[in-house]
């Protein structure tokens, strides 16, 4: 029932909490429990049962509390090396000091924008993608999460073509707010809230002539299509890498077809693949790139998407105001992102990504073949890894395996058949090496129960 005293006095106990270092015994299991009641009364309770925090942390669900580096901790003191790192949130890791440093400078000076005085660290933020993004792509548009990252891209396709079409992936994954729901390739999440945006178009990951004929069937019909959508290296399917030929043949179909090239670099930017961005690999240009996840430092959220200069009049004439958000890029997360730019250039995260996922993906390309009646195959580029199992319940069994072992993973999407190993980009050898000791572990189990 509505009670404004009991919200007073739950609020200010909270904030208690907030401001403990840490918890003793009775306090982390007191924490435990009221997390548990308060996800399943007034979250969502279904997300439990999809937790193996809840299912499989043995008397008490874990629930987090503080990490470093590539190490959590929950309320009780367990820790875990976290190979799942925020589903790709997390390039720098738990609690990076230079970008907590930066926020909590910021944070002391004035940490929202008055919406009529211009914010500087917003204007310097989108300077820097200029700087470090692929092409001539040099406007930005800041915002908050990954999804109104595509939203934006989208309005800006639409603007600049006056055209209404787009062409997707099949399980590719671009968000879930409508419009980017509207492109996902994965039926799960689409069917229950259909219609979505129409004419959109699917074509099988990593197929160019597929792409090819969609637009060739479109011109010969009059179906007027405004993008081609894409992930450079497909994150949530299970870390899928394409064709080396693949993205130059898109780029030049789009090219031909005068149709724009958006790249999702959502889960893929920052140095994750091996690379600032996942289309470096193949040396492409985009019109429109978005990004979110680690621009943010791990610390603050905050996205961007960007476009070549004639593509973004539609923003900026006649209605400068086509498209705003009021805390989207605010000073916090401008200056988390300024400091993870930093970072990330300063102590060339994309090569150390591409040294630490060439070991890993060699070493876990040995097990796969060690252990052909559990593994299908493994894929991904740097440290975007996935490993592909025979079925859901070995995957599950793994990740499940590992959790007891104080390793985190996790599955892409709901489907455990593919596990993604995803650690922040500072793992270290030695953490890297435990990881691997403990899989082998745990496949052993999963073998002597089969």
């Amino acid at each position: 029932m509505r009670s404004f005293t009991e919200a007073q006095q739950y609020a200010s106990r909270w904030l208690e909490i907030i401001h403990k270092e840490s918890l003793s015994p009775d306090e982390a299991q007191a924490v435990m429990r009221e997390t548990v009641e308060n996800f399943a009364n007034h979250f969502n309770r279904g997300f439990l049962e999809f937790r193996k925090s809840v299912e499989g942390g043995g008397e008490s669900a874990a629930v987090e509390w503080t990490g470093n580096g590539a190490l959590i901790r929950d309320t009780t003191g367990r820790e875990w090396i976290d190979c799942l790192g925020g589903y790709g949130l997390l390039n720098l890791g738990w609690s990076h000091p230079k970008v907590i440093d930066a926020v909590r400078a910021q944070l002391n000076r004035s940490p929202m924008p008055s919406q009529e005085l211009l914010d500087p660290l917003r204007g310097v933020l989108a300077r820097l993608l200029a700087l470090i993004t692929p092409g001539d792509i040099q406007y930005f548009f800041l915002a908050a999460s990954g999804t109104e990252a595509i939203e934006g891209a989208l309005k800006v396709a639409k603007l600049y073509t006056g055209k209404s079409g787009f062409i997707a992936a099949t399980r590719g994954f671009h968000g879930k707010t409508l419009g980017s729901l509207s492109l996902m390739g994965k039926s799960d999440f689409r069917q229950r809230v259909m219609p979505l945006y129409p004419n959109i178009q699917w074509v099988p990951f990593g197929d160019a002539a597929a792409i090819q004929q969609r637009l060739e069937v479109a011109h010969m019909v009059g179906q007027d299509i405004a993008a081609v959508v894409l992930e450079p290296i497909q994150g949530e399917a299970g870390a899928i890498v394409p064709p080396d030929d693949y993205w130059p043949r898109v780029r030049e179909l789009c090219t031909e077809h005068g149709v724009l090239l958006i790249a999702d670099e959502v889960q893929t930017g920052m140095g994750r693949t091996g690379r600032l961005f996942g289309v470096d690999h193949w040396g492409v240009e985009p019109d429109i790139i978005c990004m979110a996840k680690s621009l943010g430092g791990g610390v603050m959220p905050v996205s961007a998407f960007g476009a070549r200069p004639e593509l973004w009049e539609g923003l900026m004439s006649p209605n400068p105001f086509m498209h705003t958000t009021t805390t989207g890029g605010n000073p916090l997360a401008c200056a988390a992102a300024i400091a993870a730019i930093s970072v990330t250039l300063e102590e060339d995260l994309p090569g150390v990504a591409a040294d630490k996922g060439g070991y890993f993906m060699g070493r876990l390309q040995e097990m796969a073949e060690g252990y052909p009646m559990i593994y299908e195959r493994i894929t991904g580029r740097g440290l975007l890894i996935g490993q592909h199992f025979h079925d859901t319940e070995i995957g599950y069994r793994v990740a499940a395996g590992l959790f007891r072992r104080g390793v985190l993973v996790a599955g892409t999407l709901t489907n455990a058949k593919s596990i993604r190993i995803e650690p922040p980009i500072y793992i270290t050898q030695e953490q890297m090496d435990t990881v691997l000791d403990r899989l082998d572990d745990t496949l052993k189990e999963i073998k002597a129960g089969m």
